[in-house]
């Protein structure tokens, strides 16, 4: 294990969040908080650490996938461990425990909150919150890979650990330019959300929080209700901009290229919004009576597809009332989730169509024997170790989930609230149903549920196996022991 490459890396992470916590002491300023100077202590001490651990450069920058999954997992352990800090000592969020949880939550993007009234938090810890979807909404060490000057020719593997989906590939040639151009698309993309906020008539703080967490699909609002008290303008546009940020990211790259048809053409995503378009559609038919008009319940409808799907979590409606066809679309999109190669969560559709065709190819070869049909995804065949590596993570899915149900069960909830808690977890979502349905929170589990659910949050948006291969126990062994120095040749 290259222990010294992995504790570089977390020091340049520790000092990247340090940089990053000095907005929120921007913001405090311009509203008059003195909440600011818990934010500036912790961000110095965050940056102190991360110099004294990028002091010393390791012999080997060579990195494996075994170190890139361990740099991976520890990297985000310690930027909630330091993100949390300043809600703690601030005094806003009083327990370490609820403080660490709504920080997870928000650097994975899933938005469940503990806190019942949001809108008592300062802007500096609102400001915050969001900018914690945003930054983990693309990941830290894609930002680190396109501004650190990682040497090593296996930086991939960061990449391969930390980004959503079955596969992960290079947009270009290097993976430094590859992180930049994902950057840039997923700045411009946020900036224009902004602006369209703003021309709607949102304040410009609201308008930025709202689009750090749509862009991140997290979810944190400002607001109590959410969305539900915005103008229906500004809620198409949030409408609008989650399914764009659930989109895989290599169709806005075919696009800023000029090949728009082949952006249009990519399977995924037509499925992708295929599924948007039919459980929107379900769900009009069933609540279009209770709504005032077709266009309310055409928003309403489309808004809660929309946010359950890419896993960004707004509301405009307790759809925890609606009727029960329609919760269990809103179930069922949970692990669904959005494009792969997207900021959202879930299985993703693209897992999903491979497992369909491999159903089907199994069928057909029970019909007929001696068939031979290769699995085809935009147009190309699927490699046998990637219809494995989907297989494997459904049985491995499936096996935390139970776990986490069991565990979660201790906390003598309800079959439905035990359900979506791990459900809406894992798949970094956000509200659930029964007790943590949209208008309720998270704040009244054990500390023992909230550290399973925490795990499942960081389990779902590290894809389950990097944090899988931390806890081996050769992986840990590994990590402690002293790499033999290799001797130059002379």
């Amino acid at each position: 294990m290259n222990s010294p490459m992995i504790r570089v890396i977390l020091g340049h992470i520790m000092k990247i969040e340090a940089a990053f916590m000095l907005l929120p002491c921007i913001v405090a300023v311009i509203y008059g908080e003195n909440v600011g100077w818990t934010y500036l202590a912790i961000a110095c001490i965050t940056a102190l650490l991360g110099v004294f651990m990028t002091l010393k450069k390791p012999a080997d920058s060579v990195m494996y996938l075994k170190e890139g999954s361990v740099a991976t997992v520890l990297g985000w352990v310690v930027l909630s461990l330091f993100g949390c800090l300043p809600f703690y000592f601030s005094g806003e969020i009083p327990s370490f425990t609820d403080a660490l949880f709504e920080t997870i939550s928000g650097f994975t993007t899933t938005g469940a909150s503990i806190l019942s009234d949001v809108e008592a938090l300062s802007h500096t810890a609102l400001f915050w919150r969001s900018f914690t979807h945003w930054l983990g909404g693309m990941g830290v060490l894609v930002f680190l890979l396109a501004i650190v000057p990682l040497s090593g020719g296996s930086t991939i593997n960061l990449m391969k650990a930390e980004s959503p989906g079955p596969s992960v590939g290079k947009l270009v040639p290097k993976i430094k330019a590859t992180a930049r151009t994902l950057y840039l698309i997923y700045t411009a993309l946020t900036l224009m959300q902004i602006i369209f906020m703003v021309i709607g008539g949102c304040s410009l703080f609201d308008a930025v929080n709202l689009s750090f967490a749509t862009a991140g699909t997290g979810g944190f609002g400002v607001r109590g209700d959410s969305l539900a008290s915005y103008s229906p303008y500004i809620q198409w546009v949030v409408i609008v901009f989650m399914i764009l940020f659930g989109v895989n990211f290599n169709a806005f790259y075919l696009i800023t290229l000029g090949k728009i048809k082949d952006a249009l053409h990519v399977e995924e995503v037509k499925y992708y919004l295929l599924i948007i378009l039919s459980s929107t559609a379900i769900i009009f038919i069933n609540i279009f009576r209770t709504c005032k008009g077709i266009e309310e319940a055409l928003r309403t409808s489309f808004f809660q597809v929309a946010a359950i799907i890419t896993t960004t979590g707004f509301a405009t409606a307790d759809f925890d009332t609606w009727n029960t066809t329609c919760k269990i679309v809103i179930v069922m999109l949970m692990f669904v989730g959005a494009c792969a190669g997207s900021t959202g969560g879930g299985i993703k559709v693209s897992r999903f169509i491979v497992m369909f065709r491999t159903i089907k190819k199994e069928m057909n070869t029970y019909i007929h024997p001696k068939s031979v049909k290769k699995i085809m995804l935009e147009g190309k065949p699927v490699e046998h170790e990637v219809v494995r590596s989907i297989n494997v993570y459904m049985g491995t899915y499936i096996m935390i989930f139970a776990i986490s149900i069991f565990l979660v069960s201790f906390n003598e909830l309800d079959l439905i609230t035990s359900f979506t808690a791990v459900a809406t977890t894992i798949n970094n979502v956000g509200p659930g149903l029964n007790l943590i349905g949209p208008t309720c929170n998270f704040g009244f589990l054990t500390p023992f549920t909230k550290y399973v659910l925490m795990i499942d949050m960081l389990a779902g948006r590290l894809e389950l196996f990097p944090l899988l291969i931390l806890i081996q126990p050769k992986v840990i062994k590994g990590f402690f022991e002293r790499r033999p120095k290799v001797k130059k040749a002379e």
